[in-house]
C-alpha cells in the first residue's frame, strides 16, 4: 500500500510571493540578492479605545471583532502614563490589538486587498504618502462594517481601528513596490 504526501496548505499571496514577486522585485529594484527582496515580516491591528473608559460593552464589542476579522484572541493595551485632561489612570484598558504573522498574516492580506479595500465608501485608492522612514505601511478604518465576517448586529456599535503592515525593507519606495505587486490599490495621480 503506497502513502501519498499530502502537501501541506500554503496561502496564494504567500506562494505568488516566493515564486514571481521576489525574483521580479529583485531584477526591478536592482538587488544583488533575493534576500534583500522587501518582505512583510508581520501585520497588527490596533483599537484604540478611548469611549471604553465610560462604556463597558465596546471592549466586548471590539474583541468580537478583532476575534472575527483575525481568527486570533486580541491582547488589551493599558494607559502607560495618568492624563488628568482624559480622566485617565496609569493601567486602564484603553484599546486592543492583534498581531498577525506567517499563514495568517497573507490570509488576512489577501482578504483585506481584494474584498475589504474594494467595499469602502468613496473609496478611490489608499494613500501612498502613509509610509514610516522604515517602510512600514498604516491604513486606519473610520468602522468595522466593511469586513465580510462581522454581522449587521455585530457593527451597530461603531469602532475604528488601525491596520500597520510592518514590512522589512531598505526604503519605502522598496515597500511600496512590494505592496503594489500584492495588489495595493494606491491612489493614481498627485501622490506619484
Amino acid at each position: 500500500m503506497a502513502t501519498t504526501k499530502v502537501k501541506a496548505y500554503e496561502p496564494r499571496l504567500k506562494t505568488q510571493y516566493r515564486d514571481i514577486f521576489v525574483p521580479e522585485l529583485t531584477k526591478e529594484l536592482e538587488l544583488k540578492n533575493s534576500h534583500q527582496a522587501p518582505k512583510i515580516n508581520k501585520i497588527v491591528l490596533n483599537v484604540g479605545l478611548g469611549k471604553a473608559l465610560t462604556e463597558k460593552k465596546i471592549m466586548d464589542v471590539a474583541t468580537n471583532t478583532l476575534r472575527k476579522i483575525t481568527g486570533q484572541q486580541p491582547i488589551e493595551t493599558t494607559a502607560k502614563n495618568s492624563i488628568a485632561a482624559f480622566k485617565l489612570r496609569e493601567g486602564n484598558k484603553i484599546g486592543l490589538k492583534v498581531t498577525l504573522r506567517g499563514n495568517n498574516m497573507y490570509e488576512f492580506l489577501d482578504r483585506f486587498i481584494n474584498i475589504v479595500l474594494p467595499r469602502l465608501r468613496d473609496f478611490h485608492g489608499v494613500k501612498a504618502t502613509s509610509f514610516d522612514k522604515q517602510g512600514n505601511y498604516s491604513i486606519g478604518l473610520n468602522d468595522q462594517s466593511v469586513f465580510p465576517e462581522l454581522t449587521f448586529e455585530e457593527t451597530t456599535t461603531v469602532h475604528g481601528m488601525e491596520v500597520v503592515m510592518v514590512i522589512k525593507s531598505e526604503s519605502a519606495k522598496d515597500s511600496k513596490a512590494l505592496l503594489e505587486k500584492f495588489g495595493m490599490p494606491f491612489e493614481k495621480g498627485r501622490n506619484e
